[in-house]
């Protein structure tokens, strides 16, 4: 039969290797969360090829290179042309009008 000092010396051990091995678990289940979504931003960032069912989705700087085109005049096909022949067909329905000054009955 073992000593009471042997029997606490082996329990103390396991407590401790059992408290280690709790830490580097919870460590590395939050070390997989975060690298799960470091891979979900850099998809995001360089955008998905197509692949069977799923169509492609471009990525980030693919995007902002869209918009930049649709804010830049050109003959007719970005959203920036459309408002601008928006805006001269105003003009012709509703040109300016001097001030008349305050609105009457006030």
């Amino acid at each position: 039969m073992p000593d009471a000092e042997t029997v606490l010396l082996w329990a103390g051990a396991l407590a401790g290797v059992s408290g280690l091995v709790a830490v580097l678990v919870r460590f590395a289940r939050a070390a997989a969360r975060t690298w799960e979504r470091v891979d979900q931003f850099v998809d995001d960032w360089y955008g998905q090829p197509e692949r069977a069912g799923v169509p492609a989705r471009p990525g980030v700087l693919e995007r902002v290179a869209r918009i930049e085109q649709e804010l830049c005049p050109d003959e007719g096909g970005s959203l920036r042309a459309a408002v601008d022949e928006a805006n001269r067909r105003l003009a012709r329905l509703c040109p300016d009008e001097p001030d008349a000054g305050p609105p009457a009955g006030g």
